[in-house]
């Protein structure tokens, strides 16, 4: 008997008979259609939609977000989340996990086994929710629809997590500073900050990062030269959004930024909290345990501390050189180079630094005889 099976007899014998429990739900004629009459979730089987009311019924519910199981066994393993626990280590690369299913799943990855495979495209996964995800693509259909925007969905927990977005309902609870959440994937991330665990780990160099997201913007960003934004009124090429509309502002000579004690305005917000702690003693900064050094951002402390420490995480692939900064491995990294982006603007020399082509600048300026000219 499967754990399915199970959990329908326990169900049935609750209602006494299957009529007694076809009383209680309503089920549609036709089998590839049966709708839950409280949540609106859809289910291939009259048995999985039995399963599934018990959810709504249930007495296993979990105290922290009220969240309903099927069993005791899955509010136990659920509660593992609120109180960030997670017992099952894997053996190979020391990953924890809340469930002995999670940690199976996860030692396919080092094994390699992808037993479940799309019988359209034949891609393979370790999962087979995975490819069940991944076979919706297919048929390109999205049966689940928000009654409040329209918007649709492929899969049915794709569309109770929207929900969230109109109900502002935040059941996924930290139990440390008791911060709310609407997904708990949000609150495992989250979690992340109280435990310290950066599980994501940059190959180039010895950096982690709580998140994937922020593991791919540190590649794209430090070990990567692809700029694929440009200015729209020199050209200028840049690596993200953010310092592309930094670096327009020069440009409109725009200072959104003011202070609220005296007629000085800035281009960015930092330098304005900059002059609010150093002209007028407002905001707060991070200081410097070993030499009481302010600085006004963290990762601005954290870069200082490295130097006193003498950690250099960044490492040159070409000579295995260590460096404190992504900044100063980017500029030795023109070393092994022959790439000359900075140009002189009056003979067309080309330099790899821009120091050296400002210099040059002033002698071909004086050559020329061009004056007031500014670097």
């Amino acid at each position: 008997m499967t754990d399915v099976d199970k959990h329908v007899v326990e169900f049935v014998q609750g209602f006494g008979t299957e009529r007694d429990l076809s009383g209680h739900v309503q089920l549609p004629t036709d089998r590839n259609s049966y709708v839950c009459s409280v949540c609106g979730n859809r289910f291939h089987t009259a048995t999985y939609l039995r399963v599934h009311m018990n959810i709504h019924d249930s007495k296993y519910k979990c105290s922290e977000c009220g969240k309903c199981f099927i069993n005791n066994h899955k509010v136990t393993a659920h509660r593992r989340i609120h109180l960030g626990e997670k017992p099952f280590k894997c053996s190979i690369c020391l990953k924890r996990f809340t469930v002995a299913g999670m940690l199976t799943r996860h030692i396919r990855i080092h094994s390699g086994e992808k037993p479940f495979e799309c019988s359209v495209c034949h891609k393979r996964f370790t999962q087979a929710g995975n490819l069940k995800t991944h076979s919706v693509i297919h048929s390109g259909e999205k049966p689940y629809k928000c009654h409040v925007c329209q918007k649709a969905f492929r899969l049915s927990a794709h569309l109770t997590d929207h929900m969230r977005v109109h109900t502002g309902e935040k059941p996924c609870v930290c139990c440390v500073c008791q911060k709310a959440f609407s997904l708990c994937g949000s609150l495992n991330r989250h979690m992340r900050i109280h435990t310290g665990d950066k599980p994501y780990k940059c190959s180039l160099c010895d950096k982690s990062f709580r998140t994937s997201g922020a593991l791919q913007s540190h590649k794209r960003q430090v070990h990567s030269d692809r700029k694929p934004y440009y200015c729209p009124y020199c050209g200028k090429l840049f690596k993200t959004v953010y310092e592309v509309k930094q670096h327009t502002r020069v440009h409109s000579d725009g200072k959104p930024y003011s202070c609220r004690h005296c007629s000085e305005s800035f281009r960015c917000r930092e330098t304005l909290k900059s002059h609010l702690l150093k002209s007028h003693n407002e905001g707060t900064c991070f200081t410097c345990h070993i030499c009481q050094k302010k600085f006004i951002r963290k990762g601005d402390l954290k870069e200082h501390i490295r130097r006193h420490e003498g950690v250099k995480p960044y490492i040159c692939e070409a000579c295995q050189k260590c460096f404190c900064t992504a900044y100063e491995l980017r500029y030795h990294q023109l070393v092994h180079s022959d790439f000359k982006k900075f140009c002189c603007g009056l003979c067309g020399k080309d330099y790899k630094r821009p120091q050296y082509v400002k210099c040059h600048f002033q002698k071909c300026s004086d050559k020329y005889g061009i004056q007031s000219i500014v670097i």
